[in-house]
């Protein structure tokens, strides 16, 4: 671009000597075609050009990176690890969605489950636990009045009009029925069995048991409502309307979910570090996920007040300050 002269510098009298006026005027420039930001100054020159300059450069990014590291060792120290949080014996049977008590020796021989009725239909907090889940929505009552059906169907009968009685005949035949139903048993449970399943399946699972053991269906019966708020309440102001009672198992409050995104959660994270490396997909719904519970976290902490049921949900999921505090980046 051409500089353009200003117009007084034509319009303005010249005054001085002859020699003075003789002289061409000089115009001062008021601006430079190209910007002095833009060049590169010398010392940029010389970095790249300089050997020293260059080895003094990598040095100090190699002591940056360091010093990031160290800082973010001391955060995971301190804060916890922002994804899977401590380890815990009900956050690792989320991979065989079985709990670690009830957790079998082997499930490719275990045999269909002889639980008991009253254990299995009890909806009590103290047993939720102890109920045995099954795949493709099976019950363990259900599976034990199918088996013992089936084993009364193929029992063999003596026919009545049959005279002469082959006692060695019969028993065979019965040893015959009773290794046939053993080897039904046997193919039954592991059909049922989640190990043998998707994760879908256990996810599915999974959820159900976030449900029974957070709900506040079951937790109501023993865990203490929050602490009162400290601020006094208006006495003009009218009575507090009784809430609805609630029609159906808990699947809502702020803890079931926080459960259920931590099952969740941990599917992905294995994904991640196993076969899923460069999945670009995943990690980012594993973000969404982490930063959702980190505001249900936040703000169960803030209307719980850290009380009973805060420390259950924390305890019980191995959650640290990392999973709620702060900003998470992954």
């Amino acid at each position: 671009m051409r500089p353009r002269i200003p117009t007084y510098f034509y319009l303005q009298i010249q005054t001085g000597t002859a020699s003075q006026l003789s002289q061409p005027l000089k115009l001062q420039r008021t601006f430079t075609a190209s910007s002095q930001q833009c060049k590169p100054t010398s010392e940029k020159q010389r970095k790249h050009r300089d050997p020293y300059a260059l080895a003094q450069a990598q040095a100090l990014k190699a002591a940056n990176l360091a010093r990031q590291d160290v800082l973010k060792k001391e955060r995971a120290a301190s804060l916890g690890n922002p994804v899977r949080g401590v380890l815990t014996p009900f956050v690792e049977s989320f991979d065989h969605a079985v709990p670690q008590a009830a957790k079998p020796a082997d499930t490719s021989t275990a045999r269909a489950p002889t639980a008991k009725p009253s254990s299995e239909t009890s909806a009590s907090p103290a047993n939720a636990e102890a109920k045995v889940h099954l795949n493709y929505l099976v019950s363990s009552t259900e599976l034990r009045d199918a088996l013992e059906h089936s084993r009364f169907l193929t029992e063999p009968i003596q026919s009545p009009e049959q005279k002469e009685v082959d006692e060695e005949a019969d028993t065979q035949q019965a040893d015959r029925q009773r290794q046939q139903h053993a080897k039904a048993e046997t193919a039954l449970a592991r059909i049922v069995s989640l190990a043998n399943g998707s994760s879908q399946d256990r996810t599915r699972v999974n959820i159900q048991r976030c449900i029974d053991t957070f709900g506040r269906h079951n937790t109501d019966e023993y865990l203490k409502p929050r602490p009162a708020s400290n601020v006094p309440r208006d006495p003009a102001l009218p009575p507090t309307p009784e809430k609805t009672p609630r029609a159906g198992p808990d699947t809502g409050s702020s803890e079931v979910q926080i459960g259920i995104l931590t099952a969740k959660i941990r599917v992905l994270a294995n994904h991640l570090e196993t076969t899923g490396r460069m999945d670009k997909v995943n990690k980012r719904n594993l973000r969404l996920l982490v930063h959702r519970r980190q505001k249900l976290l936040t703000y169960l902490r803030r209307k719980e007040r850290g009380g009973e049921r805060w420390q259950n949900l924390v305890n019980t999921l191995g959650l640290t300050d990392g999973t709620w505090k702060g900003e998470i980046s992954l």
